[in-house]
């Protein structure tokens, strides 16, 4: 079996469905449940004894330590992450916690589990961080996508904190000789994405008939990866990556931010109509950017491909109609996380910046 953490969020739980639909082997998933952290997500799987939920933190080392005491995994796959770049402006500490203290605790209940296991079993460990692209910072418009060698200059306490996680589980590698991989991918959109992100949140104010907030001029340029892609990508580097190495995962995908709330509107009109028969492109309105706003990312995932063969089968116009329908035919999933926490934030991060 495998340890899936973070496995009830937007990433993790599309990665628990993927692998379950593909194979029988169980999945042991541990998520704490924070505000996207949504069991909601994992609905369909509610009588599927392959599928062993445990809600707890990656921080909780004996909790930790139990269930790889208990179940022996084969492999952990690790996503569990404080992740918006927002949220990390306005409360940095979670982040802090989380992506830093709770990934040093998990690291050492892991090396503690790896070290006593027999020699077989130990050498087919394999411990797999998932983590992102804004670890190295910002790209002028004409500079060389991102490699997996480029150097690390986070500018936000969010990508400064996984920035941090990524240098301890090479360390553990080299100092300790855990079995690490570790993945860098970028930005992913696609089903059961938390609507506090670009995209959901733009289908999501649409359809609401609410304003759609761009920041700044818009022109923020970010590589999109639909999520079951980034998923594939994942199971491929856990089959077949080389210990120790850093695998980036992209879609090829290089848009501005306002490209792609016009290609959403441009889906929304066609798939559901606004009652005045107008664009919901009129709903746009450009408001204050947020401090440190990265202007590019790019990655350049040749490496994967070259290596172990992988590319993304969505292109972005597959994706992000895929997308639209899956948000238009589960509006009751979108209803039930717009709680009154969400709204608090959005009203948090949205209100009063100047227009």
């Amino acid at each position: 079996m495998i340890l899936v953490t973070g496995g009830a969020g937007f990433i993790g739980a599309n990665f628990v469905l993927e692998w379950l639909a593909q194979f029988d082997e169980t999945v042991i998933n541990l998520d704490v449940l924070t505000y996207a952290g949504n069991h909601e997500n994992l609905a369909s799987l509610a009588d599927d004894e392959r599928h062993l939920f445990v809600q707890g933190d990656i921080g909780d080392s004996d909790l930790v330590a139990s269930l790889l005491s208990r179940h022996q995994p084969r492999a952990i796959i690790n996503f569990a992450a404080e992740s918006h770049v927002d949220r990390s402006i306005h409360g940095p500490e979670d982040f802090i916690q989380t992506n830093i203290v709770g990934t040093f605790r998990m690291l050492e209940a892991v090396r503690a589990y790896w070290s006593n296991l027999p020699d077989e079993a130990g050498q087919s460990f394999r411990f797999l961080h998932v983590s992102t692209d804004e670890v190295y910072g910002s790209l002028a418009k004409d500079d060389p996508a991102f490699t997996e060698t480029y150097r690390y200059e986070p500018n936000s306490p969010y990508s400064a904190s996984k920035a941090a996680s990524d240098h301890l589980v090479r360390a553990y590698h080299h100092t300790y000789g855990l079995p690490v991989l570790t993945t860098n991918c970028s930005n992913n959109y696609g089903p059961y994405h938390f609507p506090e992100k670009l995209i959901p949140l733009m289908i999501v104010n649409a359809l609401a008939g609410k304003s759609l907030p761009v920041y700044g001029d818009g022109r923020q340029i970010r590589d999109w990866l639909y999520v079951k892609d980034h998923c594939s990508a994942i199971r491929r580097v856990l089959d077949a990556g080389n210990v120790g190495e850093v695998y980036n995962i992209g879609g090829w995908n290089e848009k501005p931010n306002i490209g792609i709330v016009h290609t959403v509107c441009a889906l929304l009109d066609e798939l559901r109509v606004r009652d005045d028969g107008k664009s919901y492109r009129e709903q746009i309105t450009y408001v204050t950017d947020r401090p440190g706003h990265d202007r590019r990312y790019a990655i350049d995932a040749s490496k994967i491909e070259r290596e172990l063969g992988w590319k993304p089968a969505e292109t972005f116009d597959t994706g992000i109609r895929k997308t639209v329908q899956w948000y238009l035919e589960n509006q009751s999933w979108v209803a039930n996380v717009q709680s009154g926490a969400y709204r608090e934030w959005v009203e948090k991060n949205y209100t009063g910046r100047a227009v």
